[in-house]
């Protein structure tokens, strides 16, 4: 999709407060209204915009511990992919799921209120996870920077 200056100043504005008024979010950018909310449902229809989704703050409902597990797959079987991931979606305390081109095929986010919980959840969870050929761990310690921003 083509984007020109104007999508860039409606999508910079959108970007730095979501929450804006649609007419609020229009005088922001310098459009009308009725600009705002043609370019806004070209950009939604050709997907450069995503619906709204909730933010969750895991921490604040209780679950201190983030983790995230770095996977490399045995890729053996041409079935590895799709079978680990299936999997891994059964897990209930996994929050996002990405796959990377790299020496990392997997990497999953794990939330647990606490590290026994963790503990629990990596032995009998994520142990269990098909077709793992090696597994590292990073734990979360602090959000710094989490798209506030592009260079648009």
């Amino acid at each position: 999709m083509q984007t020109d200056e104007t999508d860039r100043r409606i999508l910079r504005h959108y970007l730095a407060d979501p929450s804006l008024a649609r007419a609020d979010l229009a005088q922001q950018a310098g459009v009308t209204a009725a600009t705002l909310w043609r370019r806004l449902e070209r950009m939604e229809a050709a997907g450069l915009i995503g619906k709204p989704r909730a933010v969750i703050d895991w921490r604040k409902l209780g679950y201190e511990v983030e983790v995230s597990l770095r996977f490399t797959l045995d890729k053996t079987d041409p079935r590895a992919f799709d079978e680990f991931i299936a999997a891994a979606r059964e897990v209930p305390e996994v929050v996002a799921i990405e796959t990377f081109l790299g020496r990392v095929d997997v990497r999953l986010n794990v939330i647990a209120r606490d590290m026994a919980q963790y503990q629990q959840i990596y032995r009998q969870q994520i142990l269990a996870l098909p077709h793992i050929a090696e597994l590292d761990a990073l734990m979360l310690i602090a959000t710094i920077k989490d798209g506030e921003g592009l260079p648009l």
